[in-house]
């Protein structure tokens, strides 16, 4: 039976290090031997302070780090962040400070190499250092996500596809939630993090994950060996059935979790949480597709007030969904595949996801 650890918390240098600690050591004395090569895998998303919810704070990977390098390891971090340079995500994201003083190895993900994960996907490029690490610490973040509801454990390792190839993988999955589901659990298992701990001290609702979302206190620190595990008490703690999340309805369906875990801690749960809007990402006959994809379907818009006309959306957006005129961005709703990069990645929160009015006229009525 998976165990999981749930922890009041707030960031405090010596709480952390306690609760990280007490953690680490349920695995046992001898878990992890000296010398071993240790990736620790925060979620550095993109350049933001650690006020705004969106990245694991710098005093987690701190804590994680120092307790590693006391039982011996070698420790790396990486990530490989949506946008902006490697550089500009430590310092704003105070990890650069966090990690002075400490002999720890900080870079990017670079090279891939290539795993077979299995069907549907067969080999395909994963960060050489997260497989070929002899033991990998996963650091998520508690945040929502437009496409995929909530970004927890098993989501996070998404960020050991390397650079550009993520929203390749969008693109190939498309429209099909259940497919991206399936493809983020199968890195997971190939990846296979020893230990997972999801930042939700401070937590992300509403247009998450990226700068459309708004940061809320919870206060919490959830461990476990497990991810799935973490995933669905995390779930539980907000209110959530597992079952509504992708992910872990993958997971069970593909035998990767039986659903059971012993919960080390108090579920109080957070009932007044804000979830994203889930909407269908397709509708009806094909003859009325473009229609309903323009009409009825969620979508990302602007807020031509915020956007800054950066390029980072349609640089990064994976259908080339997204265009630029005198009037703005524009998106293309019969081409976007409503992946909600653009949202994810916007750097200035101009993008959100809004569900047209006759969409929820559609719903009202049909009660669906």
């Amino acid at each position: 039976m998976a165990k999981v650890f749930i922890k009041k918390a707030a960031y405090h240098p010596p709480l952390i290090h306690d609760l990280v600690a007490e953690m680490f050591d349920s695995m046992g004395a001898n878990w992890i031997d000296r010398g071993s090569r240790v990736l620790v895998k925060p979620n550095l998303l993109l350049p933001a302070a650690p006020d705004k919810g969106i990245v694991t704070h710098p005093m987690i990977c701190r804590a994680v780090v120092q307790y590693l390098l006391e039982k011996g390891a070698r420790v790396q971090v990486s990530d490989s962040p949506g946008i902006g340079s490697f550089r500009k995500i430590l310092s704003e994201t105070g990890l650069k400070e966090a990690l002075e003083g400490l002999e720890v190895e900080v870079k990017p993900f670079e090279n891939s190499i290539d795993i077979d994960i299995g069907e549907p996907f067969g080999r395909i490029p994963i960060a050489r250092d997260a497989i070929e690490a002899d033991v990998v610490i996963n650091l998520a973040k508690l945040k929502t996500h437009a496409q995929m509801y909530l970004t927890l454990a098993i989501k996070n390792m998404f960020g050991c596809i390397v650079g550009l190839r993520k929203p390749e993988w969008h693109l190939r999955t498309g429209v099909d939630r259940i497919m991206f589901a399936r493809l983020l659990v199968q890195i997971y298992q190939a990846v296979a993090p020893s230990f997972t701990i999801v930042d939700g001290i401070l937590a992300l609702e509403g247009q998450g994950p990226g700068k459309s979302g708004q940061p809320r206190e919870l206060g919490l620190l959830i461990g476990g060996e497990n991810g799935h595990a973490v995933d669905e008490t995390i779930c539980t703690l907000l209110g959530l059935d597992p079952a509504e999340l992708v992910t872990s309805a993958q997971a069970r369906s593909m035998g990767c979790f039986d659903g059971h875990v012993h919960v080390s801690g108090d579920i109080h749960i957070v009932n007044d949480f804000t979830f994203p809007e889930m909407n269908s990402l397709s509708m009806g006959p094909a003859s009325l597709s473009s229609f309903m994809r323009k009409y009825m379907l969620q979508k990302p818009v602007v807020d031509k007030k915020k956007c800054k006309l950066c390029g980072e959306c349609w640089k990064l957006c994976p259908a080339k969904a997204i265009t630029t005129n005198v009037h703005g961005v524009q998106f293309d709703y019969n081409a976007c595949i409503r992946c909600y990069c653009c949202l994810e990645m916007c750097p200035h929160g101009a993008i959100r996801a809004r569900e047209p009015l006759l969409g929820k006229v559609r719903r009202r009525l049909t009660g669906s």
